[in-house]
């Protein structure tokens, strides 16, 4: 986050985050269904690591000749998102699967989850699912609906380059699919 604001004032000078942490209890079962159904399908079965996907990242990194796709999980990213910089190399990953070994370790997938939805980035300056609930929608992330969840999870990719591109078809798309998967995803 402060990495991010960083960036921002060196344009706007006056620039701040939008960030509000809310608990588990508060937020839509629907954004942590579709974050699960986007993000991490396995998150309930995995130790922080889900082997296939990692096995079809390499794969299709190896075939472009480039870092193209990721396979990480929710705990993945949530170790690189407190830890790390976002740098592409094999020493960072190293020390993300150190640290995701370690936070599956300390904390509940509840936990995870949580921290997770609290801290992620939604778009220019805005983190967590509170304000990205209110800077889309005008509500509170306790009442985000299954189709503004769909929405929000398919957006987490790239998201200031979708707060600018709202209508963009390839999200729109993704949201679809994301919408359908809701109903299946597990959560804690």
């Amino acid at each position: 986050m402060q990495h991010q604001l960083d960036s921002l004032k060196e344009k706007e000078p006056q620039a701040r985050l939008h960030h509000q942490w809310v608990s588990y209890e508060h937020i839509s079962i629907d954004i942590k269904r579709a974050m699960i159904a986007s993000e991490d399908g396995k998150f309930m079965q995995h130790n922080g690591f889900d082997y296939g996907a990692l096995q079809s990242a390499f794969e299709r990194n190896l075939k472009e000749n480039k870092f193209s796709v990721g396979g990480s999980t929710i705990s993945q990213q949530l170790a690189k998102n407190l830890f790390l910089s976002h740098e592409k190399t094999l020493w960072r990953k190293a020390q993300e699967a150190a640290l995701t070994l370690m936070l599956e370790q300390v904390m509940s997938k509840r936990r995870i989850l949580e921290i997770y939805l609290n801290m992620i980035e939604w778009g220019n300056g805005v983190f967590g699912i509170e304000a990205a609930a209110h800077h889309y929608y005008g509500v509170s992330a306790a009442v985000l609906t299954s189709k503004q969840a769909a929405y929000l999870a398919s957006m987490v990719t790239n998201p200031r380059y979708y707060d600018e591109n709202r209508a963009s078809p390839h999200l729109l798309k993704k949201s679809k699919i994301i919408l359908k998967r809701i109903p299946s995803a597990k959560i804690p």
